[in-house]
């Protein structure tokens, strides 16, 4: 005769193989190539080789700019602000289902990624290095992974 647990751990066991890492990995290349493109290219941005270095070491100063209206219209307070935090999610979501891996380490390892990233901007004069930037992409990058513990801890109390 057949118990309970015959019927749960198939289940299990069918939810843990998922889809192949392979895939994952294409999924996360995919989007990360997309979100360099948007970054380098995308939104207007072009190349200007006389143009000075552009940056923000100030914490929060871009954030409060935008927040207060003091640059730009609210359509672009939503872009900048809920953009940079939401592009960014996924990584949190992809990352730790490719990898197990601590929030500690993911989000040091998050953290050097887009500082490379934001310094490359720079210094090929297609946007600018802000600190508030990394803040607000690495906020991001927490949610997703938050909502993923939150997935996996719902997913393994059945």
């Amino acid at each position: 005769m057949r118990t309970k647990q015959d019927y749960v751990e198939p289940k299990r066991k069918w939810l843990s193989e998922g889809i192949p890492v392979f895939w994952k990995i294409v999924l996360l290349t995919g989007y990360t190539l997309l979100l360099l493109y948007w970054m380098f290219f995308g939104f207007g941005r072009s190349y200007h080789p006389e143009a000075p270095y552009r940056y923000n070491w100030v914490p929060f100063q871009t954030i409060i700019d935008f927040a207060l209206l003091k640059v730009g219209s609210p359509l672009d307070m939503l872009i900048n602000l809920l953009g940079n935090i939401g592009v960014f999610m996924p990584f949190g979501l992809l990352i730790p289902w490719i990898w197990p891996v601590e929030v500690r380490h993911f989000l040091i390892g998050f953290v050097c990624c887009i500082f490379v990233v934001e310094v490359i901007q720079m210094l090929s004069r297609r946007g600018t290095f802000d600190v508030d930037d990394i803040w607000l992409n690495t906020l991001g990058a927490w949610i997703g992974y938050m909502l993923w513990r939150g997935i996996q801890r719902i997913r393994y109390r059945r």
